[in-house]
């Protein structure tokens, strides 16, 4: 259990220090953070309700930080390149993602040309919302498993398990980390200047 800890502590500030260092991306990750909290109550009562404020408000709130206001250039802080960075990402990386958000895009168009998604909906009631919130639902659930199977599979049962809890508890994590952020983003400070991981 002492070495799950400490390998979900390097992943967690990993994924601090290389993409974290916007207080804009900060900024939205704690409220991101607070939308996925709302969510996973939600998911008690109605998941498909959870899953659509899941997509629609915590992970476009999440993934604009990343790919809007995130620097792309040279990192200083870390003396790394941008694709040094995304080539060692254990999760997501910005390629990734774009395939995952192009799935999460075409779910609703798929839904516009067949309402049952093609047989996948047949027995399901649902109005077109809903339905939509099933297979995001669906597409969340798939997205967290492969990559944690594929984690296992290519760096080993720990590293794949430890991102799986990575991932499932970064909104307590976010909240924790990031509430600071918009009080340093009203004063002005666009960067983190990260003295902590400049000592790390």
């Amino acid at each position: 259990m002492k070495r799950f800890l400490e390998s979900l502590r390097i992943q967690r500030w990993d994924d601090h220090r290389y993409y974290h260092q916007s207080r804009i991306n900060q900024t939205l990750h704690l409220f991101s953070a607070l939308s996925f909290l709302i969510a996973y109550v939600m998911l008690l009562t109605d998941p498909v309700v959870a899953s659509l404020v899941g997509w629609l408000v915590a992970m476009t709130l999440r993934q604009a930080g990343h790919f809007f206001f995130e620097p792309k250039g040279y990192d200083h802080v870390n003396d790394a390149t941008h694709d040094h960075k995304e080539r060692i990402k254990v999760g997501y990386n910005l390629r990734r993602k774009v395939v995952l958000l192009s799935i999460w895009v075409a779910i609703p168009l798929v839904l516009l040309l067949d309402k049952d998604a093609y047989g996948m909906l047949d027995h399901y009631d649902g109005g077109y919302l809903r339905r939509v919130g099933l297979l995001w639902l669906g597409l969340g659930v798939a997205g967290l498993v492969l990559r944690t199977l594929y984690l296992c599979l290519a760096r080993g049962a720990e590293t794949g398990f430890v991102w799986m809890a990575k991932i499932l508890t970064d909104p307590f994590h976010d909240v924790k980390l990031y509430y600071k952020a918009p009080f340093h983003l009203m004063r002005g400070e666009l960067i983190d200047p990260m003295p902590h991981a400049r000592q790390g």
